[in-house]
């Protein structure tokens, strides 16, 4: 671990509130104290960073993504780069945790890697028909082909026992009916969900769901799951929604990022984030250009303003919305890390939220919702993943992409090696 860090004069927000000028203490990789005031260097060899006019934020969570791996390291790499210091996957090849997990683990220019493993899939179900229907190389059809097939029960009950294995940290489950959509997957039956969610708590896991419209999404409420991984664009709330919500106690993770992607109304801004120059000098040629395209897999009856809508009125009602992107390497329109800051910046500009508001929900409330216990606050005890802005994002939700520090687990992410050279 690293040597002690002190990191003084500096408005703090600790995940829930706002400290106007105070200290924080690292000490082997942990939080070791807060302060309101100055804190005193416990050693000569402590690393001393005093920063007014800086705030300090607990390390973003992106609570959806999709990994890949690549030489580069485009994912959790860069991820940390833009303060993104834990990502939670959505779905992933088994054969790929081992390394993706060995990066978080050992390298600290890594962002923590969480994941569900394998979804829950079915033949022809989502998103192996999206997949096949732009990508049919041998190489492609083979790995899909892989995927579990869930059947019945006794599938589900094997499909479990494989995440236990994986050491998953949740289990994920896929209820995409194509209302909203271009392409029509296979649906799994209700019954079949029911299983998956029920042997999921069984074992003590969280289940959390993928639906893009608004059927799909009271079906899957309606039967008990902890959470959406998406909110829908294929009509506007209804109250019958907002009371599936409240009455399964589940929060939302709406991903309008990708959505407006989906849509591809959200084409000129994501153009706008690609041509930042605070984030392009993190984005590789093919990244920006990634960018700066759209996914456009929904009909004519999908719109952004209909998630948008539906996040204000889930806030409205007390529901949590917790912060996710769905970045992943064929999700045109999104970037590792860098969708994180578009995300908190539409919760604010769409959606109602207070930059405090979508700020917490980058942070404590993810962490709650996901429960990473060690996480998501500046408290004593926990990991000391942290952030560095230059201005107030209390004030503005642009300064999150002002960034002068990135810590994971006490140690400076080397991209910002210059802020103590």
């Amino acid at each position: 671990m690293s040597s002690a860090l002190l990191i003084k004069d500096v408005r703090i927000f600790d995940g829930e509130n706002e400290i106007p000028s105070g200290s924080v203490l690292v000490e082997d990789g942990l939080i070791k104290e807060v302060s309101k005031g100055a804190l005193e260097a416990p050693n000569a060899s402590t690393v001393v960073i005093s920063k007014p006019g800086h705030t300090l934020i607990p390390g973003i969570i992106d609570g959806h993504i999709h990994a890949h791996i690549d030489e580069e390291n485009t994912v959790l790499g860069q991820a940390l780069k833009f303060g993104v210091t834990t990502v939670c996957d959505m779905h992933q090849e088994v054969e790929n945790l081992a390394e993706l997990r060995n990066r978080a683990l050992n390298d600290p220019n890594s962002a923590d890697f969480k994941t569900a493993s394998q979804g829950a899939t079915v033949l022809g179900g989502w998103p192996a028909a999206v997949i096949t229907a732009h990508d049919k190389s041998e190489e492609t059809l083979a790995k899909v082909a892989a995927w579990p097939d869930l059947k019945n029960r006794a599938d589900v009950e094997a499909f479990i026992r494989d995440r236990i294995e994986d050491k998953a940290d949740y289990i994920k489950l896929m209820h995409e009916d194509g209302n909203g959509l271009s392409v029509k997957p296979t649906l799994p039956s209700l019954e079949l969900q029911k299983d998956v969610i029920e042997i999921a708590h069984r074992n003590g896991l969280l289940a959390v769901a993928h639906a893009t419209s608004l059927q799909g999404t009271l079906d899957v409420l309606r039967l008990g799951i902890d959470g959406l991984t998406h909110t829908f664009c294929d009509q506007p709330p209804t109250q019958e929604v907002i009371d599936a919500y409240l009455a399964s106690n589940a929060h939302c993770n709406p991903t309008l990022v990708a959505l407006g992607s989906l849509t591809t109304e959200g084409q000129q801004e994501q153009e706008s984030y690609a041509h930042d120059p605070r984030a392009s000098k993190f984005l590789n040629s093919q990244g920006k250009q990634n960018l700066c395209r759209c996914m456009a897999l929904a009909n004519d009856k999908s719109r952004v303003k209909y998630a948008y809508q539906s996040v204000r009125e889930l806030k409205a009602a007390g529901i949590d919305v917790i912060l996710g992107s769905d970045s992943a390497g064929p999700a045109l329109g999104t970037a590792f890390g860098l969708s994180a800051h578009h995300e908190l910046a539409t919760l604010v500009s769409k959606c109602g939220f207070t930059p405090e508001e979508a700020l917490r929900a980058g942070t404590s409330l993810v962490a709650k919702r996901l429960r990473l216990k060690d996480r998501g606050r500046i408290v004593e005890g926990l990991r000391a993943d942290l952030v560095l802005v230059e201005g107030n994002p209390l004030e503005d939700i642009d300064h999150t992409l002002d960034l002068r520090g990135v810590w994971k687990q006490g140690m400076l992410c080397s991209a910002y090696d210059s802020l103590v050279a």
